[in-house]
């Protein structure tokens, strides 16, 4: 359990931060970065709620959900395999997480008609709150992926899986939450030439 006693420490007043493992790392770190905007990530899905809480369905239970693996994601990220034995088991992303948002888009999908054309972020502010939340996941995936090109770095295929498929269940969330799909926003290719 984590007991927080005092919220500044001025161990960060310098521009360093530090990783579970105690390493030290400059706040500009591509891992800093990437669990940085997994915490962003959750914090638009936090916001994304405020539209979603007392609506009938099964979404906001799910954003619930998706809000707690969001933490055991920047956990997984801010404790680097370092190829020493560990003191203690190191939390990661499970594929049983990735299995259950894939079962969960596709219980929201089975509810949606064929997509025809793109879809503009917009339609119901619960809508176009999850557009954002996507949006900041694609960040955070593309900067987990450099992470785990980058030598010397390790990252659970697990962490890259839940980010990739994370961004495709807003996408589905949202457009059920747009009264399944009936009220989502469409491009119409050179509209405005």
């Amino acid at each position: 359990m984590v007991a927080l006693n005092r919220i500044y420490t001025r161990t960060g007043d310098k521009g360093a931060t530090g990783l579970v493992t105690g390493e030290r790392r400059p706040k500009h770190d591509l891992r800093i970065e990437a669990y940085g905007t997994v915490d962003e990530t959750n914090a638009t899905v936090g916001v994304a709620r405020l539209s979603t809480a007392g609506l009938e369905g099964p979404v906001d239970a799910m954003l619930a959900r998706i809000q707690n693996d969001l933490f055991d994601l920047g956990a997984d990220l801010a404790t680097p395999e370092t190829g020493k034995p560990m003191k203690y088991e190191p939390l990661r992303i499970a594929d049983s997480q990735v299995t259950r948002l894939e079962n969960e888009i596709d219980q929201l999908n089975a509810d949606l008609s064929p997509l025809r054309s793109f879809v503009l972020p917009g339609g119901s502010p619960a809508a176009a709150a999850l557009h954002v939340s996507r949006t900041v996941c694609r960040r955070a995936e593309r900067l987990v992926v450099a992470l785990d090109a980058r030598e010397g770095e390790i990252v659970t295929p697990a962490a890259i899986k839940y980010l990739n498929r994370l961004s495709d269940f807003f996408f589905v969330a949202a457009r059920w939450l747009n009264d399944r799909g009936a009220a989502d926003v469409l491009w119409t290719p050179g509209q405005n030439r």
